[in-house]
């Protein structure tokens, strides 16, 4: 069939993509130990990822456009797993971080590859639930690079594990190459002049800054929480064990697979009782707020319902895009995803780096380990704040871009 065709292979990059994401959550103590590194290396070497991810997202499109879903996506996850075995073989922060970007820049394509697909080979209403399952495999490997990850450093070291993932990353780009059909693109590609001009139409457009600050510190200060500063906090804050602290991740994990998959149902459903999405938008960024905050001040001693209430919450920031991108016209929503995709993973580098940087400033300054990792995350709360207020007290646009 068809969409097994298109959907198993993408689904199956998507998920290396979101595993390799957050990773380091788990496995990020463990290097912090082998190699003495500090909350700032840490936090580099991770957010290099994201740096490398982001930066791809603007030519991304135009790849697409020009080669197809199939050849990009497939040549990409080469460089992925060229990245695993570099990351594999690190043994200092250099190598260390342009593994980790290399892997960034390979699994860019993931989820726009099958979105691109998805749109060749299947009506709109068929996308959307295709849309929902794809974000469903990443999220399950999020939970895979917790608790499972975890169980696998206990009989393997993190180096043998990316040895392992680099290899499969060449199967599963070897599978999408010879499984997903090609679809003729066309011969006539607009000019990439043409492409930034639309970009810039972009950047110029206050729409388009109702939605940007949400991207690069909720979304994207999310990312940087769950893929790294999540286990610190529960290890050198909460006082959990590293086993502990990934079976918390996973629970988080779990419960926003369930979430991706209500989200969508919830969202027609109000909809069709005239409620629009940004409602829903605004109020699961604002439960996400209050959750993190009730996370820092530890006015509630259930850990494992707070993670998951936060990952749940944060959840509903997919809903962003589609908000933001029904501004433009209908020819630039796709450059509005990318720009706004853009954003996001600026901020989960420039969060993820400047959390660490500022808990080393804040322990040399003499504070606590645990006192450091809660003033970071404090100010990380005070950025995506700022964020939810531009978005609920930003004045409704027309379906046009201003």
């Amino acid at each position: 069939m068809l969409w097994i065709r298109l959907f198993l292979p993408f689904a199956g990059a998507y998920f290396l993509s979101y595993l390799f994401r957050t990773a380091n959550a788990v496995i990020g103590p463990v290097l912090s130990d082998e190699l003495t590194l500090g909350a700032a290396d840490l936090g580099l070497l991770t957010s290099a990822y994201f740096l490398a991810f982001g930066a791809a997202q603007l030519p991304l499109g135009v790849l697409l456009d020009r080669f197809g879903p199939r050849r990009v996506e497939a040549a990409l996850l080469l460089i992925a797993a060229g990245g695993a075995a570099i990351f594999a073989c690190g043994h200092g922060i250099v190598m260390l971080a342009f593994g980790r970007g290399m892997i960034g820049l390979g699994v860019s394509a993931c989820l726009m590859a099958a979105f691109k697909s998805f749109s060749q080979w299947f009506p709109l209403e068929r996308q959307a639930s295709l849309t929902g399952w794809i974000m469903t495999s990443g999220t399950l490997g999020a939970l895979a690079a917790s608790a499972p990850l975890n169980a696998a450093l206990n009989v393997a070291t993190w180096r043998d594990i990316f040895f392992v993932l680099s290899g499969l990353t060449v199967a599963v780009s070897a599978w999408l190459y010879i499984s997903v059909p090609d679809k003729p693109v066309s011969e006539h590609p607009e000019p990439l002049s043409v492409q930034l001009a639309g970009v810039r139409q972009v950047l110029v457009s206050r729409h388009f800054w109702r939605f940007a600050p949400l991207g690069f510190a909720q979304i994207g200060g999310f990312m940087a929480v769950q893929s790294l500063w999540s286990s610190a906090w529960l290890m050198h804050v909460n006082g959990h064990t590293r086993s502990l602290a990934a079976d918390h991740l996973a629970a988080m994990s779990m419960a926003m697979v369930v979430a991706y998959i209500l989200i969508g149902l919830l969202a027609t459903g109000l909809a069709r009782r005239g409620i629009a999405p940004i409602y829903l938008l605004g109020g699961g960024m604002v439960m996400s707020l209050l959750t993190l905050l009730l996370i820092i001040t530890q006015a509630i001693d259930r850990h494992y319902v707070l993670w998951m209430a936060f990952g749940v919450f944060s959840c509903f920031g997919t809903l962003a895009y589609s908000q933001m991108s029904a501004g433009f016209p209908v020819a630039l929503s796709g450059r509005a995803n990318s720009t706004l995709n853009l954003m996001v993973f600026l901020g989960a580098f420039g969060l993820q780096w400047g959390m660490g940087v500022l808990i080393d400033m804040l322990q040399a300054s003499g504070l606590s380990t645990a006192i450091a990792h809660r003033n970071a995350f404090a100010v990380l709360f005070v950025l995506q704040a700022i964020a939810v207020w531009i978005l609920i007290g930003g004045r409704q646009t027309s379906a046009k871009a201003d």
